[in-house]
């Protein structure tokens, strides 16, 4: 805690300097007028960034906040082990990106992965966001933007809350499976002081035979203030609280037989709990020569127990072959910096430098056997300390109307400190090691011409691995990628309407992580390279009908030529959206995800599956006294199809099965055709 008392306090004293500063300023003196807000779109660097809005996202089935990603072209997201309460499984890019090591997940400037997690590195659980508080998401892919560092390999997502609600919204809904949901979100101060308060319950037993019971509380509470005219500052806190049962991924051979259901489980024991408390501050003053200080800081609680059993019997034939993965850190530190616009020698200019520090001060991180819940032995449990140092800088630069270019320096240096913590356990990784990378990055941006800007984009980067591997030396500390991509964005027919886009890029990384089925983790394997096809389209087509579309192309394999298990060549999204003048809303959305490899020699493949949703949202001619009502319903899986989320290939054995186990399919059931509605109180 002492680093980060360190950086509070350094912060603090920026902070006082700054706005003592604006105490002298001339400026003062100028008669205040009233706030004005002026919208507009970004700049964006590369062809494949974009910024989702908070009018599709609540077009969104709700329940799980992962899905609102699937509204990003090519990211697709999957539950992973039958129950609703862990992280997703994430894929992007021709990555299986398991939970999140080769995507960067933020929100307000906080980072949510997890470093050295006792499930997998770079863990991102987002089911602590209540959706409906989220203001938009800016999405960068590839390796070209300086801000951004671990795990940003395929890209990064970056979720941005609401300071203030013009509404207020009290909302109940219930559906299929037991499923309930309430919501509550209040801003009782819109003026001097923007408030918002958020209280989110979640319950339901899924479509399994043996209930989920997956139970989830959020909390959140912010408040945005302006101490001077040029700044701002707010103060966010979160809480999270959920355990769920787990169904497990199931073997094919078992269900084709009827020995169980699509539904059913092999071990029903498997499930978990977690917990989560964030603290977030953000800080930005603007000088009168149009610079701007910005400053963040973060501290965050996290506990997280896992039961699961991927084998069943294969090295246990009496007691099963059940783990527990336990987890409990705190992650605090921050972020630093200035940039400033103007011109240099005729030139439109603006320069950035900052600074992010990060400490995952990990107290216990263990791996256990467990029968049923109950505790039988320990193989690993550690403690580790691990700490990230990255300044960079970032210029940008406009010399014709037709031109930009971006550059950017990024430095990262990490060290990992591991303490063994169990004498008696059959792996006790200690020791500690610092590792260094530096990462260019490089951006060309040209035009407008008839409403297209073409680009061009370069930049290395990187993800760490687990601090464990990394001081026994299992694996390297940070695993370098480098990435390249060409582009366009176009509005042919205005710059209000449908936006085209396309993107061809490459990617190699120097270290891939893979699942282990048998040991229910990933491990560092070799150099991998990848290269692929991003087209899409967004915007309004006529009238009240706006689309949402992409497809992507991926080529991904080992520079061996083997295949990268589970990596997935063809996705696809399409969503067509009318917003009728008469108050409703409607979506129907496709997600399609193509076949996978399972195995590195292509013999054993998953399906492709295609899934249909469609959302409705009305409101209500309903004359109230204080507010309106709106009524909103959705159907996932809307033609019921038959689907597979993670698909695995091990081995695994079951009671009467040969000692060696048998190779076979692994897979967590897709949700079948599932109904939810409710009313939804503005006030």
């Amino acid at each position: 805690m002492r680093c980060l008392v360190l950086w509070l306090a350094g912060v603090t004293a920026l902070l006082l300097i700054v706005e003592s500063s604006q105490a002298h300023d001339p400026d003062q003196d100028i008669l205040e007028i009233s706030e004005v807000r002026v919208s507009g779109e970004k700049p964006v660097a590369a062809s494949s960034q974009q910024f989702i809005t908070d009018k599709e996202i609540l077009l969104q089935p709700q329940g799980r906040p992962a899905q609102i990603l699937r509204l990003i072209p090519g990211f697709i997201t999957a539950e992973h082990s039958g129950g609703a309460g862990k992280a997703d499984q994430y894929f992007l890019r021709g990555f299986d990106a398991d939970h999140g090591t080769d995507v960067a997940f933020f929100i307000d400037n906080m980072p949510i992965n997890l470093r050295t997690h006792g499930h997998g590195q770079g863990y991102t659980d987002l089911n602590f966001i209540i959706p409906e508080t989220i203001q938009g998401i800016d999405v960068v892919k590839g390796t070209y933007h300086a801000e951004f560092g671990d795990f940003n390999t395929a890209g990064a997502v970056r979720f941005k809350t609401r300071e203030v609600l013009q509404e207020n919204v009290a909302q109940g809904a219930g559906g299929q499976f037991d499923t309930q949901r309430y919501l509550l979100m209040l801003s009782p101060t819109k003026d001097e002081v923007r408030t918002l308060f958020a209280a989110d319950g979640y319950y339901t037993n899924g479509p399994f035979e043996n209930d989920n019971r997956y139970f989830r509380f959020n909390l959140l509470g912010k408040a945005t203030m302006n101490p001077t005219v040029r700044s701002e500052f707010s103060v966010t806190g979160s809480y999270n609280k959920a355990n769920w049962n787990g169904s497990g991924e199931i073997p094919f051979r078992k269900v084709t037989d009827g020995t169980i259901d699509r539904f059913g489980a092999i071990d029903p024991s498997e499930g978990g709990k977690t917990e989560r408390a964030t603290g977030r501050l953000q800080y930005h003053y603007d000088t009168p020569s149009n610079g701007r200080f910005f400053a963040d800081a973060y501290l965050q609680y996290y506990k997280m127990d896992l039961w699961t059993n991927f084998t069943f019997f294969l090295d246990d034939p009496v007691n099963g072959d059940g783990i527990i993965q336990h987890d409990q850190r705190y992650m605090y530190g921050g972020n630093l910096g200035y940039q400033q616009t103007g011109e240099l020698l005729g030139i439109r200019t603006a320069a950035t430098a900052g600074f992010q520090v990060r400490n995952d001060s990990i107290s216990n991180i263990r791996l256990g056997t467990q029968t049923k819940r109950t505790a039988t032995g320990t193989i690993v449990e550690s403690a580790v300390d691990e700490a990230s140092y990255s300044p960079y800088v970032k210029l940008e630069l406009q010399p014709t109307p037709w031109m930009r270019v971006v550059g950017g320096l990024r430095a990262d240096y990490f060290t990992f400190d591991v303490t063994n913590l169990c004498d008696t356990c059959p792996q006790q990784p200690a020791g500690s090691k610092g590792s260094s990378q530096v990462s260019p990055k490089a951006n060309l941006i040209l035009g407008p011409w008839f409403n297209t800007e073409l680009f061009v984009n370069y930049g290395t980067g990187f993800h760490s691995n687990d601090a464990r591997s990394t001081v026994v030396g299992a694996s390297t500390p940070l695993a370098r990628a480098q990435g390249t991509e060409v582009g366009v964005r176009s509005r042919p027919w205005g710059p209000e309407r449908l936006e085209l886009l396309a993107t061809f890029w490459w990617l190699n990384i120097n270290s891939e992580l893979v699942f282990v089925g048998d040991a229910g983790t990933t491990e560092a394997r070799g150099p991998t390279r990848r290269y692929g096809v991003e087209v899409g389209a967004r915007g309004q087509v006529y009238g009240p009908f706006y689309v949402n579309g992409s497809f992507t192309w991926t080529h991904a394999e080992f520079k061996d030529g083997l295949a990268i298990p589970l990596a997935p060549d063809l996705t696809a999204f399409a969503a067509l959206i009318m917003r009728w003048p008469e108050g409703l809303s409607s979506q129907l959305q496709m997600t399609y995800l193509g076949v996978r490899n399972l195995t590195e020699d292509r013999t054993v493949k998953a399906p492709s599956w295609t899934v249909f949703d469609l959302t409705e949202r009305y409101q209500l001619p309903i004359k109230l006294s204080h507010g309106r009502l709106e009524a909103f319903m959705f159907v996932q899986n809307l033609f019921d199809s038959q689907w597979e989320g993670a698909t695995y290939a091990f081995a695994s054995r079951l009671p009467g099965e040969p000692a060696g186990g048998v190779q076979d399919i692994h897979f967590v059931p897709g949700n079948p055709r599932f109904f939810m509605g409710g009313v939804a109180w503005y006030f």
